[in-house]
């Protein structure tokens, strides 16, 4: 998988309660609501690569969609992921608990 190859990042938009009880692991954690209330692009550059493919993903697939219509015009090559955190631990990724 590109994310796992390094390849390719991984945020979750969720919010920080609902990442603490389980989240993606390796999955970076930015929240919607932060975004919504503006991020300055230069620190987001030191937490997110431009040169990489970054998948977004939520609970059920709403918010990681507008995210990416925030991140896409900030320059990042963002592709919300249909399947939920559910989904995708059922898919095989890492469940990991407040790390």
């Amino acid at each position: 998988l590109p994310v796992e190859a390094g390849q390719a990042g991984l945020v979750d938009v969720r919010e920080p309660d609902e990442g603490a009880a389980g989240h993606v692991a390796g999955a970076r954690l930015l929240p919607l609501s932060a975004l919504e209330k503006g991020v300055d692009p230069a620190r987001l550059a030191q937490t997110l690569p431009k040169d990489k493919i970054i998948y977004c993903h939520c609970l059920a697939g709403g918010r990681c969609l507008e995210a990416a219509a925030i991140l896409a015009p900030l320059g990042y090559d963002v592709r919300p992921l249909t399947p939920g955190y559910p989904q995708l631990i059922q898919a095989g990724f890492t469940s990991a608990k407040g790390d």
